[in-house]
């Protein structure tokens, strides 16, 4: 398992910072910008870094794991935070234009969830992929730690 890692500031405009980090780190593996998975896992980056460092007003670890030979495909996004507060989703009605973070996360990942860590908490999701992605060849490999609570609305598959 090959995990890159991203510390994110507590300020909203760090989204964007880590929008381009991933894309970069992508394209890294073989995924083309214009790839529809490349495009999903860019846009579970940006809710549930948004939802750090917006709703905790606390710094972030972003971590994106690019799996092993056995769990080829799978890329597993993970964003921790110093808030005890678990994710709470929330309903968004009409024009409203906040509280679908968590909705597109349990509609667009795999599996997703949250542990607890340290201080704080990990809220992770993971996308499932046809053919093995290729890890970042300049990154260095370490690998993450597991025991996962499911995701929160019911939808979250295991």
């Amino acid at each position: 398992m090959l995990q890159v890692q991203l510390e994110v500031g507590a300020d909203p405009a760090e989204v964007g910072r880590a929008r381009r980090w991933a894309r970069s780190r992508l394209a890294g593996s073989g995924m083309d910008d214009d790839d529809s998975l490349a495009e999903t896992l860019v846009l579970l980056i940006s809710e549930l870094v948004t939802n750090a460092v917006v709703h905790t007003g606390c710094p972030a670890v972003l971590r994106m794991l690019f799996g092993s030979a056995e769990s080829a495909g799978t890329v597993r996004v993970e964003v921790a935070d110093t808030s005890c507060r678990p994710p709470r989703p929330r309903h968004a009605e009409g024009e409203d234009t906040g509280g679908r973070g968590l909705e597109l996360v349990d509609g667009l990942a795999d599996r997703w969830g949250w542990q607890p860590e340290g201080a704080g908490k990990r809220i992770w999701c993971e996308i499932d992929r046809g053919v093995p992605v290729q890890p970042p060849a300049a990154l260095g490999e370490r690998s993450g730690s597991r025991g996962e609570q499911p995701g929160a609305l019911g939808g979250a598959r295991l």
